[in-house]
């Protein structure tokens, strides 16, 4: 199929009340993935508490669309484990929600915007079952959520980059997970589209929901809570304040000093810095 679905059957709860259980939302540990026996990711660890909106950035190749692959199950582990809520990701799949790149989906697959939203119920529904009416329902107030309930008919290919985006974080919400990973979600948008969509972001992270957000403009890490600087292993994590420093950020990224002194002027000249 050319749309990804969300796959697996949950054998642990997955929904938002399992923050209540006192586990961190994510918990990745010790995790190694190589690549033709190439490393892409080393020995990389942390844990994220739900509600919490976190960035993930690092230069091109720093492995940053494979760890969400790897927590999602899609590429194989040398070592490590993944934890949702104190349960491995293997028996809990329907806790986590993906938003892929627009690059990995095939847009010539013959489908609307209410179909790839409704692939987010699929995971809910009994082997062989066909969606009911408060799946039709809850799909609708995706769209909706997201302001693109006029588009439920359209083929995907119709939409523009930042319609496509939505829509695909419409059918995240539509499989009600706690914890959604997005990747790149505001690449190819205009700045309307992506503060539409940091807003989403902000509202969903204040219900309660955790997101890991992949993202590469360093000059938008004052609208998230915290950063995991990515660097095949990780450099620094904690809050963007504390955590995106000039000798952290200069570690995740090499070389490219007039880069990272360009965007480490604008980010801390951002209003929302610090507070």
């Amino acid at each position: 199929m050319g749309v990804a679905e969300p796959h697996g059957t949950a054998t642990a709860p997955a929904d938002a009340s399992a923050s209540a259980s006192g586990w961190p939302a994510l918990e990745v540990r010790n995790l190694v993935v190589s690549y033709h026996e190439k490393p892409v990711l080393r020995h990389v660890g942390f844990s994220i508490t739900p509600g919490e909106l976190v960035a993930v950035v690092g230069p091109n190749g720093a492995g940053k669309s494979t760890l969400l692959k790897a927590i999602l199950g899609l590429v194989r582990l040398a070592d490590g484990e993944v934890l949702a809520f104190g349960h491995p990701v293997e028996g809990n799949r329907l806790a986590i929600a993906y938003v892929p790149q627009t690059e990995a989906v095939d847009w010539d697959f013959p489908i609307t915007a209410g179909e790839v939203v409704m692939m987010g119920r699929y995971g809910h529904l009994r082997y062989f079952g066909r969606p009911t009416r408060d799946d039709r329902r809850l799909a609708l107030e995706c769209l909706e959520t997201v302001s693109m309930a006029d588009f439920a008919d359209r083929h995907i290919r119709q939409l523009s980059g930042g319609q496509q985006k939505r829509v695909f974080l419409a059918r995240a919400l539509a499989q009600q997970a706690p914890i959604l990973l997005l990747d790149e979600p505001m690449a190819g948008v205009d700045a309307s589209t992506e503060q539409a969509i940091f807003e989403l972001m902000t509202r969903f992270s204040r219900e309660g929901k955790t997101l890991v957000v992949v993202h590469h403009n360093l000059e938008a890490l004052s609208e998230f809570a915290s950063v995991l600087l990515l660097n095949q292993s990780v450099i620094a994590y904690g809050p963007v304040d504390t955590t995106a420093t000039h000798e952290n950020l200069r570690r995740t990224y090499g070389g490219h000093a007039r880069f990272l002194d360009e965007a480490e002027r604008q980010l801390r000249e951002a209003p929302e810095y610090g507070h």
